[in-house]
């Protein structure tokens, strides 16, 4: 079975300004480089669908979806908090986005393809049970996550993140649900410093000082992340796929390269394929170098699709 890659066109009318960088041009990065490789011939491809409000109060507060409609504006854009904005196609690609990580799980789960990653935007693991932040909305993985354990095969499962900024938003949602583990590795000090300090035996997290090299990750990830992963034996994994701790990325100052997003994702293919059946969602987070962003995604759907 290919490997699914899950995207729409609509996600691109999110647009906080010329000079944010999380613009539209990350996905036609991507796109490029998957054509000019000739590996988006060998994926399943499949356009994004809505999420509906049900599956958003799966892992928001009942009122969060309707605040940010309260502030879509009409024109322009209006911001939730510092970094984040609104633009009048906004929620209408935010729902695509968390539509997707819906999509890519049911997909997964049906057997219809072993795993799927979802090109998508805005991002989503820092926006909270009751909080948007941090260029998110809605936490995509989160609600790929929670429709996973309605399935009645599904009693276990992980979240990894290896984004730079630290998945504040998917620790929020999860950090008193034992059946979901978040493991992630993160730059610290660094954005946004919210719950690094939180102890809980689901939540692992790893973090990492400035500049950090390949083989610290690495090492953070087999003594951390694999034992609690092996302990805790998800029947699905999901990926936050953050590609912003690539040395060339301008948002941080972690020093990893192609090479490491091909040998985590590899590691991750391990343990899915010992634990879930090889089931996975991959959802995109960060990554603000178009260039370093779309090689590092080539390499983690080539990882994926096993070539």
């Amino acid at each position: 079975m290919a490997t699914t890659f899950i995207t729409h066109d609509d996600c691109g009318l999110h647009n906080m300004g010329p000079e944010h960088p999380e613009s539209p041009i990350r996905l036609l990065a991507i796109r490029k480089v998957l054509e000019r490789t000739g590996l988006i011939q060998q994926l399943e491809k499949l356009e994004s669908v809505h999420v509906t409000p049900e599956q958003i109060a799966m892992a928001h507060a009942s009122l969060h979806q309707k605040r940010l409609e309260m502030k879509l504006p009409s024109e322009g854009v209006v911001y939730t908090d510092e970094d984040t904005a609104l633009c009048p196609d906004s929620l209408h690609a935010a729902s695509l986005a968390a539509g997707s990580a819906i999509l890519a799980t049911n997909r997964v789960l049906a057997g219809k393809t072993n795993n799927a990653f979802c090109a998508v935007r805005p991002p989503g693991h820092h926006a909270e049970h009751n909080a948007p932040m941090g260029f998110c909305f809605f936490n995509n993985v989160a609600i790929g996550a929670m429709q996973a354990l309605q399935h009645p095969d599904i009693n276990r499962v992980a979240i990894v993140d290896f984004d730079v900024h630290h998945c504040n938003g998917t620790v929020d949602i999860f950090k008193d649900i034992p059946e979901v583990m978040v493991c992630s590795t993160f730059q610290h000090p660094y954005y946004p410093e919210r719950y690094t300090d939180i102890k809980r035996p689901n939540i692992i997290n790893c973090p990492m000082p400035a500049y950090s090299e390949s083989a610290f990750f690495r090492n953070m990830v087999e003594t951390n992340w694999l034992p609690a992963l092996q302990n805790h034996k998800p029947d699905m994994l999901f990926i936050s796929a953050g590609f912003d701790a690539h040395h060339e990325d301008p948002m941080a100052d972690i020093n990893l390269n192609e090479d490491d997003y091909r040998w985590v994702t590899k590691l991750l293919m391990d343990v899915a394929r010992v634990y879930s059946q090889g089931r996975i969602v991959s959802v995109l987070e960060g990554g603000y170098n178009p260039v370093s962003l779309a090689f590092s995604v080539e390499a983690h759907i080539e990882t994926l699709a096993g070539y």
